[in-house]
């Protein structure tokens, strides 16, 4: 009788339970295919360079259900005219590329500026690649050239980032008092 006990305790002691098991492998589907340092990617279209991408590390998840990179200590990405010349840039300490949504969010200290030297300043930017457009729903400012401030509570524009519309918007508009009447 002792024999059949521990032979029965010993069956039990192997046995995995299912919850068991899909922790285990979620844990392994979560790992990155790929970890990239010093990242520096050209992207073209047409055999016509757009944009360059420099970020210290990227980290690369592909399954079927999350297919990212996330650049997590920064990103900037240079964006070029058709002769190559640059036409504006966007930096932030975070991003992170959506795949199936064919969208990079830039997050933290997103520093964004455009080819007329307007600077944008928010905490979030979404950049649709499919869409080509640039848009934010979080607080931005927008410092134009002449030293103008535009504040609101979003943003849109186009992949040029201009012209571009801000939502409720405020601002310090500088005004030149020698004006002849």
């Amino acid at each position: 009788m002792p024999a059949l006990f521990i032979c029965m305790l010993l069956l039990s002691a192997c046995e995995n339970s299912l919850d068991d098991i899909k922790k285990i492998a979620s844990k392994e589907e979560d790992q990155p295919k790929s970890t990239s340092r010093d990242v520096d990617v050209i992207y073209s279209d047409s055999a016509k360079v757009k944009a360059r991408m420099l970020a210290p590390l990227m980290i690369e998840l592909d399954d079927q259900t999350k297919g990212y990179q996330e650049m997590p200590k920064g990103v900037k990405v240079i964006f070029f005219d058709e002769n190559l010349q640059e036409k504006g840039t966007i930096t932030s300490d975070y991003a992170i590329r959506l795949e199936k949504e064919n969208t990079i969010t830039f997050r933290k200290n997103v520093v964004a500026t455009n080819a007329q030297g307007e600077k944008f300043k928010s905490e979030e930017l979404i950049y649709d690649q499919t869409a080509k457009k640039l848009y934010s729903t979080k607080p931005v400012q927008i410092t134009m050239t002449n030293g103008n401030i535009m504040n609101g509570t979003g943003f849109k524009s186009n992949e040029s980032l201009y012209p571009w519309t801000i939502d409720q918007a405020t601002g310090i508009i500088h005004v030149d008092e020698k004006t002849e009447q």
